[in-house]
C-alpha cells in the first residue's frame, strides 16, 4: 500500500516547525528517521494530513557536554551514539545499550527523538533515558519545558507531548559507573519481550550505592523498579540480595499478552533477568 495524500514541508528552524504543526491542529505528524512513521504511513494506519520533515534542522544534530551534563539533539542517529567518544566515556548504559536497537539499517536512521516521542514500551531507549533520569526539552507555541522523562508518557504508544510541540533535545546528568543490561527477543533484534537495564557504584567495602533498575515490556510504559533497587542498596549484591531484588521487581510490572509473548510467560521472566542482571552488574570490573 502507498500512503493517503498529505502535505508536506520542511522548515528551517525550530520556530518553523513549531509553527507548521501549530497550523494543523494535531493533524500533523513529524519526520525524522521515519523509522515507524513510514510504515504506519504505509499501512495507512495514519493518515495525518501533514508531514513536517526537520531533518534541515542541524542544531538539533549533535552530543555536547553542557557542564556535568551530556544533550542529545533530537535529530542524533542510534549510529551516532555508537561512536561517539563522549557517549563511550560519560554514558556506559545508553552504550552498552544501543547496539541492541533493530539492525544496522535503523541505526543508521533512527533518532533519539523519534524514539522517545514514539514512546513503544519496549523501545530500548526510552529504558536507557527513564534509568539514566534524563530530562527531555519540548518547544511548542507557548514557550520550551523540560519533562523529566518519567512523566513524558501516559501509556502504550503515548507520550505527553502536546499535538503541536517538538521534542528538541535530551538532558542527561551524571551516570553511575557500572552497568548491566539484559533483552529477550524471539530472534535477534527483535522488539523485545523483555528488558533489565541497571546502573549502580560500589564503595571501597565492597557496598553498592544509586542502584537503579528499570525494565522494559512489562507494562504500558518502561518502569523503574523502586523496591527492588532499594532491596540492593547498601549490600554487597549476595545472592541473597539479589533474590530479594527479584521478588520485588514484580511490584511494578503489569505485563501484556501480545504476538510475542504471553503476560504470564512475561512475569516468569522478571525475577530470572533482574536476578541475572544484578550478579552481572555484581562481576563488573572497577572502572
Amino acid at each position: 500500500m502507498k500512503p493517503a495524500p498529505f502535505a508536506y514541508h520542511r522548515p528551517t528552524s525550530v520556530a518553523e516547525a513549531v509553527a507548521r504543526l501549530a497550523e494543523y491542529d494535531g493533524a500533523a505528524r513529524v519526520l525524522a528517521g521515519g523509522q515507524s512513521l513510514v510504515p504506519m504511513l504505509n499501512m495507512r494506519l495514519w493518515r495525518p494530513a501533514a508531514l513536517v520533515d526537520i531533518n534541515e534542522l542541524d542544531e538539533l544534530d549533535d552530543v555536547r557536554l553542557d557542564g556535568h551534563r551530556i544533550t542529545l539533539g533530537a535529530l542524533v542517529r542510534y549510529a551516532a551514539l555508537e561512536r561517539s567518544p563522549l557517549v563511550a566515556e560519560r554514558l556506559p548504559l545508553l552504550a552498552r545499550m544501543v547496539g541492541h536497537i533493530g539492525d544496522r539499517q535503523v541505526r543508521n536512521r533512527g533518532t533519539v527523538g523519534g524514539a522517545l516521542a514514539q514512546a513503544d514500551p519496549t523501545g530500548e531507549l526510552a529504558l536507557a533515558c527513564l534509568v539514566m533520569g534524563a530530562v527531555v526539552t519540548a518547544t511548542g507555541p507557548g514557550g520550551t519545558r523540560r519533562i523529566p522523562l518519567s512523566e513524558l508518557y501516559a501509556g502504550s504508544y503515548a507520550s505527553t507531548l502536546e499535538p503541536d510541540e517538538l521534542l528538541t533535545a535530551v538532558e542527561i546528568p551524571p551516570q553511575s559507573r557500572h552497568v548491566a543490561f539484559r533483552e529477550v527477543c524471539r530472534k535477534h533484534n527483535d522488539f523485545a519481550v523483555l528488558s533489565v537495564a541497571t546502573t549502580g557504584d560500589r564503595d571501597a567495602d565492597g557496598r553498592w550505592h544509586d542502584v537503579r533498575i528499570g525494565l522494559g515490556g512489562v507494562a504500558d510504559t518502561p518502569v523503574l523498579a523502586g523496591a527492588a533497587a532499594a532491596a540492593v542498596t547498601g549490600t554487597a549484591l549476595d545472592d541473597a540480595d539479589l533474590e530479594a531484588a527479584a521478588a520485588a521487581a514484580l511490584e511494578v510490572v503489569d505485563p501484556p499478552t501480545d504476538v510475542r509473548a504471553s503476560a504470564e510467560y512475561r512475569r516468569h521472566l522478571v525475577p530470572v533477568h533482574v536476578r541475572r542482571a544484578l550478579a552481572e552488574l555484581r562481576a563488573a570490573p572497577s572502572r
